[in-house]
């Protein structure tokens, strides 16, 4: 009891210097008054900047990477590094974003090495900041993790942002201009990785729990959907001579709706819409629509695509339109590793809080890295279910048992590691 009651004390401090930490992280932004870090931006560089003395204050060697993700280690109790536990998250955001997605799970790691006050633990502890997962820059998330584990391909290396710069040639300029950058790649002495989250949804807050245990992350299908018609005089043109391809690309994102409506579980978002010319008196001759589908069922989810891709075509031919389609981004259902999810539940429960096991509908680093390395993710309570807004929140003491549970989670783990030695059956 005593042990805990440090512990607890330790979290709660931590938890209140977290949040400062957040706000004063909020003001690195591409766009005054509001929050936007993309992709190897100043932005992103003003962050590193600003978190880096925390980092080395705790006793942790930092550096970034060639792919601009933030890597810092604190060595094992033997300083030989031939286990280590990586902790994660992203700093990136999508526009107009609040101040908790990903940055505070980053700041999680650093408060939990901070929490050992100079203890070494049996292995080595390292933070990352990812990068980029929200995909802002190029619509393709995930850059950053995809480096760590060598999944960067030639299709993505070759995707452009509005500006016409790949991926590729961002990534050669930054390292360029950043001759100290590391490999991205994950060391091989890799035993695990853990992320704390917030929710971004109502399902704790609607049971009262503080934190929650991600069993499985579900897939995502993204596609790119452009209607081509024909701009003409918005004045002279008759309703019946029109090839309207707003109104075409309109008439789609509502069987987008009822088909989503038809599977159980799914959600699909049109959450891009590009009219050209864009003038108010031109009829658009082309409407590019973005298209995210999500399921925790790979069949189901390929399915619901197909059908949607499907009606696209057919209300195109319907009104002489010509349609292009192309789904760009894949990532399938991911469970998560359930020794991990066994280690979390039990630190929970060690700290004295009651979690509940869910699925998360939103995609995480934890899903690309864990095809890679035993993986657990923990869910913090979202108030009013609300993120990706300038509203989202969360509530101290979550962050306190957040905090609490990770610090149980260190031992935890090293328990672990330690049975697996002596039982490699086990």
């Amino acid at each position: 009891m005593v042990v805990d009651s440090i512990r607890a004390a330790i979290a709660r401090d931590a938890a209140a210097t977290l949040l400062t930490r957040c706000a004063s992280l909020a003001n690195c932004t591409e766009k005054p008054g509001e929050i936007l870090r993309t992709f190897l931006s100043r932005a992103m560089e003003d962050v590193h900047d600003r978190v880096r003395p925390w980092f080395e204050t705790a006793g942790m060697t930092v550096s970034v990477d060639r792919a601009g993700n933030l890597r810092c280690t604190y060595p094992s109790v033997s300083g030989s590094d031939l286990l280590r536990l990586v902790i994660g998250s992203h700093l990136d955001t999508v526009p107009n974003a609040g101040a908790f997605d990903g940055v505070l799970g980053v700041l999680i790691g650093l408060a939990l090495v901070e929490g050992l006050a100079g203890r070494k633990m049996p292995y080595a502890i390292e933070v990352i900041g990812f990068s980029d997962e929200e995909g802002t820059r190029f619509g393709v998330p995930f850059i950053g993790s995809r480096a760590v584990v060598n999944q960067l391909s030639d299709e993505l290396l070759r995707t452009k942002d509005l500006q016409g710069v790949t991926v590729g040639k961002a990534m050669d300029g930054f390292a360029s201009a950043h001759q100290d950058a590391v490999e991205s790649l994950l060391a091989p002495d890799k035993a695990g990785y853990l992320e704390f989250h917030i929710e971004q949804g109502p399902a704790l807050e609607s049971r009262n729990l503080a934190l929650g245990i991600v069993d499985a992350i579900v897939g995502q299908s993204r596609c790119q959907v452009v209607f081509r018609g024909r701009a003409s005089h918005a004045g002279t043109t008759p309703m019946e001579h029109r090839r309207d391809a707003l109104a075409g690309a309109a008439e789609w994102m509502n069987h987008v709706e009822q088909l989503a409506s038809g599977f159980e579980g799914l959600v699909a978002t049109v959450g891009q819409i590009l009219a050209e010319p864009g003038a108010v008196n031109v009829i658009p001759g082309i409407a590019s629509c973005s298209l995210d589908v999500r399921h925790s069922n790979d069949t189901v989810r390929d399915t619901a695509v197909k059908a949607m891709l499907k009606e696209a075509n057919h209300i195109a031919a319907k009104r002489g339109l010509s349609i292009e389609a192309n789904e760009y981004h894949t990532q399938p259902t991911v469970h998560l590793d359930s020794a991990m999810i066994s280690i979390a539940d039990t630190s929970v429960r060690n700290a004295g809080y009651a979690s509940m096991h869910m699925t998360s509908g939103a995609g995480h680093d934890a899903m690309v890295i864990a095809p890679h390395m035993p993986t657990a993710m923990v869910f913090l309570r979202s108030p009013g279910g609300i993120s990706h807004h300038p509203d989202e929140s969360v509530l101290v003491e979550d962050v306190a048992a957040a905090i609490h549970t990770g610090l149980y989670f260190l031992d935890e783990f090293a328990f672990f590691l330690q049975k697996m030695e002596s039982n490699p059956r086990a």
